[in-house]
């Protein structure tokens, strides 16, 4: 599996890195985050540095993506799962959890063109600092020497690196058909449902 290759396939330099540095770690994306809690974090931590950032230079995908790459379970994604861990701390957590899910639920019976992103309710009430940080703690293994960080790139720095995007659906939620905005919904009631369909 995919976890197996990576330790096969990726090592260190050893004996570059002090106890006291800090190691810069730059990633295109985090998904689901599976390689980094399993395999590259444990890995870099054998160079028993003081510090392991990775930086990501897409900003967190919270959504699913229905027009291209293949991503259309929304509990598979770190920052969905960060997401929900935080909400779920909240007093009124639950309750909010589930009116999203009703909201989903009920859109649904609307025709398609009507269709809005009730999952973007969830991201509203966070910030994007709150859930970077945990997801630097939930891909964390425990047993790491080094601590870790997390940095995303933001909406709006992605916004000005590439001022003729195509769009940024995956990580915002604002889908350029209705069509996605289904899919959104659908994929949030399927977690909640803890079902394993997909949303397309």
């Amino acid at each position: 599996d995919r976890e197996e290759l990576v330790s096969q396939v990726y090592d260190t330099t050893y004996g570059i890195i002090a106890s006291t540095d800090t190691l810069v770690v730059l990633d295109d994306s985090i998904v689901r985050g599976t390689t980094l809690r399993r395999s590259i974090l444990r890995i870099l931590d054998r160079l028993k540095m003081k510090k392991i950032i990775v930086v990501s230079s897409a900003p967190q995908i919270r959504y699913p993506d229905c027009y291209g790459i293949d991503m259309s379970k929304m509990g598979d994604f770190v920052a969905f799962e960060a997401a929900v861990s935080l909400i779920r701390e909240h007093a009124d957590g639950e309750a909010l959890l589930t009116s999203i899910y009703e909201a989903a639920k009920a859109d649904l019976e609307k025709p398609v063109r009507e269709s809005e992103n009730e999952v973007k309710r969830l991201f509203a009430s966070l910030s994007a600092d709150a859930i970077s940080e945990r997801i630097g703690s939930t891909l964390t293994p425990e047993d790491l020497s080094a601590d870790v960080e997390i940095i995303f790139q933001s909406i709006e720095g992605l916004h000005t690196a590439c001022p003729a995007h195509k769009g940024d659906w995956y990580f915002t939620g604002n889908y350029p058909t209705p069509g996605g905005n289904r899919v959104a919904n659908r994929a949030f009631i399927n977690f909640i449902e803890s079902s394993n369909e997909r949303a397309y």
